[in-house]
C-alpha cells in the first residue's frame, strides 16, 4: 500500500480539530472481557504532536477470559499454555510458531492459553487474538492495556502451576532453548513439552555442544571461540594456519554460540574480517560468545526432525526423512555470494535462493547415517519429545577433515557432521517440522498433538489425557487427487487456487496455504490445494492457441499435502517434478515406509494414537481448461487466492462463470474494473459530493516514457498534476508491485532504466529519498500511472516513555489525513465494512524482514484509536467504504486502500484489491477479530467460502 494523495485536495479539506482532550479508547470487549480500559493522552512538547496510548488500571488487572478454564473442565479438557516471544531477535518467528500451534491444536478436548515474554523478560497473559498480530511490535506497546502483566517470573510460574496442565514453550533462542524457561517451570513443578533445563544448556551452546559431540565420538567442525572483547588475534591467526586457511582471505563461518541457527550467522574472509563480524555480533547484543568455524567447502547442508515415541522417561527417538538444503544462485554475481550459507533471510523469506529436497539427494547409505547419528545424538544429549538437528554432508570428493576413521559419520561416500541442535524447532506453517512430518503421514494437527501427548506420558497426573484415543487425536480427510467423485459422502469439494506468474505469486502461496490449512478443520469440507503455474514445455500449435497463447500455456497442479509446504512457487513446482520422477518416487516411498514402520512401532503402544492421517500421493497436472472441466465435474467451489494477473483481472472469474463454477470474491466485471486503477477512479468520480474523492492521474505508455527526454516528461507531469513529487505505479497490477515515490527527474530516469532493463526489483535507496526494495512486474507494464504524492500525517512508535517504561504512539498532526486499509465482506449490494486499520511505523529502527515481507509495517491500529479519529468520523468513513464497495459491485470480500480525513470521515480512494492478502497475520485477520463477536481465521475463511456458494445458488 502506498502513501498517495492529491496535495491540492488535501489542503482544501484540512480542518482543525477542536477536541484535543483525552478520549476513551474503544477496544474489542471480546479480546479481554472484564478489563477496564482507559486512554491516557499526554501532550508532547510540540502542540502539533499528540501521544496516543492505552492503559489498564492495576485494580482491573486479572487474567483474561481467554486464558481461564473452569476447574470443572479439568477432567475433560487438557489445558495447554503456549508461551512465545522472548528476548532474542527470533521473537517474531516465535510468534509465528505460536500461531501455528494455536491454529492446529485448539479443540473441544484441548484448551489453549497464550502467554508472551517480552524482550525484558516480563511475562504477560495475552488473548489468542494477539497471537495473530503481524509481529511482536504490533502489540508490544499495548501490553499494559491488552494483557495481564505479572510482577515477576515467579508470579508467572505460580499462575501457570494453577491455570494450565502442561506448557508448550515456543520461544526460539535465548530463554527458550538455553534452559531458561525450562528451569523456571521445573522449579515450580509445571509440566512442559520438550527437553529439560540442564540438557538445553548443554545443547544450545554451540561451543559446548561441539565438545560434547567430539566426546561422544562424532566428527566435528574445527572451531575457535571468541569470548567477549578480549580477543587474541595471534591465537586466531594460529588457528587459521593450523586449519590450512589463508589468514587474510580464508573462508569461515561466524556465528553466535548461544542463539538460534539463523540470527547473526554469516561468512567471513580472513582473521581481520572474522574479528570484525564477531565484534558486530557482540556489539549488537546477540551474544557475548562467537564461534569461528571452518567453512565446509563443497558440502551440502541438511536438517532432520527427531520425534521421541517412547514411554514415560524411556527415550525411543525416530528420525523423520531429512531435508537437503540446496542454495541456488541466479546469474554470475559475486563469487563470495556463491559461498553464502542458509541464513535467516533464506530460511524465512521467499528469496528463490534455496530449494529443499526431502529426502536428500544423497546416497541411501548417507541418509541412513544421518538418521542413525541424529537418533544417537538425541539420546546422548538427553533430549525429549522432539528436536531439529542440523548438519552437513561432505562428499568424499571434497577436501576431507582431519579425523580418525573410527569417528561416527565417516562413510565410503563422504562425511556426515552434525553442527546445530535446535531444542524448539520452528513451527511456522511451512517449517521443516511440518514438511518432514507430512512426508511420513502426519498433518500439522497430528504431529503437534502427538508431541504434546508424548510429553504428558512423563507426568502421572496427565496420564489420563494421553490415553484418550477417542478424543485427543484429530483426523484430516484425505482423498485421491485425481478422483472424479464429488468429494467424500457428505463433504463439499473445495479447490484452493494460488500461485500464478506475477511478482505477487509468493504472497499468493502464503495466502493459499493459510486458507487451505484453516479450511482443513471443517468436517464437511474436502479441501485440495491447487497451484496455478506457467507451463515450461508448452508450444502453441492450434488456431485457438495462437489466438490466446497465454491461457493455453497455464497449468494447474493438484497438490498432495506435503508438497504445499514450501516458501516459493518455484520450490513447489520443482518438488512436483521431483515427486513424479520414477526412481525418485520409488526411493521416497521406500524411505517413507521405513520411517512410518519405526514410528508405528512406538506410537501404537500409546492409547491416544489413532494412526497417520496424510496419504502418500503424487501431484496431478492439468491444463487450465482441463482443471476447470474437472472442477465442474466434481462440483467444486474455487477459493481464489491468486494475487494479480488472471486471478485478479477478471479472466479467471470469467472462465469459472462460463462453466457455472462457484468462486470466492467479486465477479469478472468488478474484478476487471478494480484491477485497472484508472477505471476504478472513473467508476467512483461521481461520488465526490458524498464524501468519496479520487486522485488525479496521468497515464503514459512505457514506450513513450522510454523514448521521451526524462526532464521534459518530468516537467510535463508536475505541471499537469500541480505537485512537486510523484507516485508511479503500473496501471494494472497488485497493490505494491512497481510502486515508487519520485522526487525529481533523476528518480524518474532510474525507474525508466529499470523498466528498459526489465529488472525484477529496484534495490533499496536507488532514488533520492530513502526506500526499501521495490519488486517490479514481470514482464514490465505497458501502461503506467502518475499521481501526485502528498505526505499524510505520520504516526510513529516512540522509544520515549511516559511511565511504566512503555513506548507510546505519537501522532504528528498536520494534514488531518491518515492512511487506512479496510476489508469489506458480504453479498453484492449489501457489503459490510470491517473496522479500518491505520498503519504505523517504528522510529529509529529498521523494519524486520518479516515486517517488510508480510505487511510493510510492524504495527496496525485496529480499530483506530478515538484519539485519532472519533467514533462518529469512523462511522461515516465505514459508510463511504461500503458505498464504494457497492458502487463497484463488489461481493464476497475485498480490501480497499484509502486516506481518511479524521474529522469529516471523507475518503480519498487509492485502490481496491479484489484478491487481498490472506497470510496468517494479514490485517484482514485483525479486522475480523475486532468484529462483535470476533471472527477467528478458520470461521472467516469459511464465511467467504459460504458466500461464494450462496451467490451461485
Amino acid at each position: 500500500m502506498t502513501s498517495l494523495a492529491c496535495g491540492s485536495t488535501l489542503s482544501l479539506l484540512r480542518a482543525a480539530n477542536p477536541n484535543n482532550t483525552a478520549r476513551s479508547l474503544h477496544l474489542s470487549s471480546n479480546l479481554l472481557p472484564g478489563f477496564t480500559h482507559k486512554l491516557l493522552t499526554a501532550s508532547s512538547s510540540s502542540s502539533s504532536s499528540k501521544t496516543v496510548g492505552v492503559r489498564v488500571t492495576r485494580a482491573a488487572a486479572q487474567v483474561a477470559d481467554a486464558v481461564l478454564v473452569d476447574k470443572e473442565d479439568k477432567s475433560r479438557v487438557l489445558r495447554v499454555g503456549v508461551i512465545c516471544g522472548g528476548p532474542s531477535a527470533e521473537r517474531g518467528i516465535s510468534l509465528n510458531s505460536a500461531r501455528s500451534v494455536l491454529d492446529h491444536i485448539q479443540g473441544k478436548d484441548l484448551h489453549v492459553s497464550c502467554y508472551y515474554i517480552d524482550s525484558h523478560l516480563n511475562a504477560f497473559a495475552i488473548s489468542s487474538a494477539q497471537v495473530y498480530s503481524n509481529t511482536p511490535s504490533d502489540f508490544d506497546f499495548k501490553l499494559e492495556s491488552l494483557a495481564q502483566g505479572f510482577q515477576s517470573l515467579s508470579e508467572f510460574a505460580d499462575h501457570l502451576a494453577n491455570s494450565v496442565d502442561i506448557v508448550f514453550p515456543v520461544i526460539h533462542g535465548q530463554f527458550g532453548e538455553d534452559g531458561g524457561i525450562q528451569e523456571l517451570l521445573e522449579k515450580y513443578n509445571v509440566p512442559f513439552v520438550g527437553t529439560g533445563s540442564k540438557e538445553c544448556q548443554q545443547a544450545f551452546n554451540k561451543y559446548n555442544a561441539s565438545l560434547g559431540l567430539s566426546k561422544y565420538g562424532f566428527v566435528t567442525v574445527p572451531s575457535f571461540l571468541v569470548q567477549g572483547s578480549e580477543v587474541n588475534q595471534d591465537e586466531l591467526s594460529e588457528w587459521f594456519v593450523s586449519n590450512h586457511l589463508d589468514v587474510s582471505s580464508g573462508k569461515v563461518v561466524v556465528k553466535p554460540t548461544r542463539a538460534g541457527s539463523s540470527i547473526g550467522v554469516t561468512v567471513a574472509y580472513g582473521v581481520s574480517d572474522s574479528l570484525t563480524k564477531a565484534n558486530e555480533i557482540i556489539s549488537q547484543g546477540i551474544d557475548d560468545g562467537v564461534l569461528v568455524e571452518l567453512f565446509l567447502e563443497g558440502g551440502s547442508e541438511f536438517t532432520a526432525i527427531v520425534l521421541d515415541v517412547g514411554q514415560g522417561f524411556d527415550c525411543q527417538p525416530v528420525v523423520l526423512l531429512p531435508t537437503e538444503v540446496e542454495l541456488q544462485f541466479q546469474g554470475s554475481g559475486d563469487v563470495r555470494e556463491k559461498d553464502a550459507i542458509f541464513n535467516y533471510r533464506r530460511k524465512y523469506l521467499p528469496t528463490q535462493q534455496v530449494a529443499y529436497h526431502t529426502p536428500p539427494r544423497f546416497p541411501i547409505e548417507v541418509i541412513k547415517s544421518i538418521r542413525e547419528g541424529a537418533s544417537l545424538l538425541f539420546q546422548r544429549l538427553g533430549l525429549r519429545d522432539f528436536a531439529r538437528i542440523d548438519g552437513w554432508f561432505l562428499p568424499s570428493s571434497t577436501k576431507a577433515l582431519s579425523s580418525s576413521e573410527d569417528k561416527f559419520g565417516i562413510t565410503e561416500f563422504g562425511t556426515v557432521l552434525f553442527t546445530d541442535i535446535n531444542l524448539i524447532s520452528g513451527m511456522e506453517q511451512t517449517s521443516f517440522l511440518f514438511q518432514q512430518a507430512s512426508k511420513v503421514g502426519f498433518s500439522h494437527s497430528n504431529i503437534l498433538r502427538s508431541i504434546i501427548s508424548r510429553a504428558c506420558l512423563r507426568f502421572p497426573e496427565l496420564a489420563t489425557y494421553s490415553s484418550k484415543s477417542s478424543q485427543f487425536q484429530k483426523n484430516i480427510k484425505s482423498s485421491k487427487l485425481n478422483g472424479t467423485s464429488k468429494g467424500h459422502e457428505g463433504f463439499r469439494k473445495v479447490f484452493v487456487l494460488f500461485g500464478g506468474d506475477t511478482s505477487e505469486r509468493q504472497v499468493s502461496l502464503m495466502s493459499g496455504t493459510n486458507v487451505w490449512l484453516n479450511l482443513q478443520g471443517f468436517d464437511d469440507l474436502d479441501v485440495t490445494p491447487c497451484l496455478l503455474a506457467r507451463s515450461s514445455d508448452h508450444s502453441s500449435t492450434t488456431d485457438s492457441d495462437k489466438k490466446d497463447p497465454g491461457l493455453n500455456s497455464i497449468e494447474v497442479w493438484l497438490l498432495p499435502y506435503s508438497l504445499v509446504l514450501r516458501h516459493t512457487t518455484e520450490e513447489v513446482l520443482d518438488a512436483c517434478m521431483e515427486a513424479i520422477e520414477p526412481a525418485r518416487a520409488a526411493l521416497t516411498s521406500h524411505l517413507r515406509n521405513q520411517v512410518m514402520n519405526e514410528l508405528a512401532e512406538g506410537l501404537t503402544k500409546h492409547g491416544w494414537f489413532t494412526g497417520f492421517d496424510i496419504a502418500d500421493e503424487l501431484p496431478v497436472r492439468y491444463s487450465l481448461k482441463e482443471w476447470i472441466k474437472f472442477a465442474k465435474e466434481v462440483e467444486a467451489t474455487v477459493f481464489i487466492a491468486v494475487h494479480g494477473g488472471i486471478g485478479e483481472d477478471g479472466t479467471l472469474q470469467f472462465l469459472l462463470d462460463t462453466e457455472g463454477i462457484p468462486y470466492t470474491g467479486p465477479g469478472a466485471m468488478a474484478s476487471k474494473t478494480c484491477m485497472d486503477k484508472v477505471a476504478t477512479s472513473l467508476a467512483l468520480e461521481h461520488l465526490k459530493d458524498k464524501g468519496v474523492l479520487t486522485i488525479n492521474k496521468v497515464v503514459k505508455k512505457k514506450e513513450d516514457l522510454l523514448k521521451m527526454p526524462v526532464r521534459q516528461t518530468w516537467n510535463d507531469l508536475i505541471s499537469k498534476l500541480q505537485c512537486e513529487t510523484l507516485c508511479i505505479k503500473p496501471a494494472r497490477d497488485g497493490c505494491s508491485t512497481g510502486v515508487a515515490r519520485l522526487c525529481c527527474a533523476e528518480d524518474l530516469a532510474v525507474y525508466a532504466k529499470a523498466l528498459d532493463d526489465c529488472l525484477l526489483r529496484i534495490p533499496p535507496n536507488s532514488f533520492s529519498k530513502e526506500h526499501g526494495m521495490i519488486e517490479m512486474p514481470n514482464p514490465p507494464p505497458e501502461l503506467l500511472i502518475f499521481e501526485p504524492f502528498v505526505e499524510t500525517d505520520e504516526i510513529v512508535l516512540s522509544s520515549k516513555t511516559v511511565s511504566y517504561d512503555t513506548p507510546r504512539l505519537l501522532w504528528k498532526e498536520h494534514s488531518r489525513w491518515v492512511e487506512v486499509t479496510v476489508g469489506v465482506i458480504g453479498k453484492r449490494g449489501s457489503m459490510h465494512s470491517l473496522s479500518p486499520s491505520i498503519t504505523v511505523k517504528e522510529t529509529g529502527d529498521i523494519l524486520s524482514l518479516e515486517e517488510k515481507f508480510q505487511g510493510g509495517t510492524g504495527i496496525n491500529l485496529t480499530p483506530p484509536p478515538v484519539s485519532i479519529i472519533s467514533n462518529e468520523a469512523l462511522g461515516r468513513c465505514k459508510q463511504r467504504i461500503e458505498l464504494i464497495a457497492n458502487t463497484l459491485q463488489l461481493e464476497g470480500f475485498s480490501r480497499i486502500d484509502a486516506f481518511v480525513n479524521v474529522d469529516s470521515g471523507e475518503v480519498l480512494i487509492i485502490e481496491v484489491n479484489t484478491v487481498p492478502g490472506m497470510t496468517p497475520s494479514t490485517v484482514l485477520i485483525h479486522q475480523a477479530l475486532a468484529e462483535q463477536p470476533p471472527v477467528y481465521p478458520h470461521r472467516f475463511f469459511r464465511t467467504l467460502l459460504d458466500l461464494a456458494t450462496e451467490r451461485v445458488v
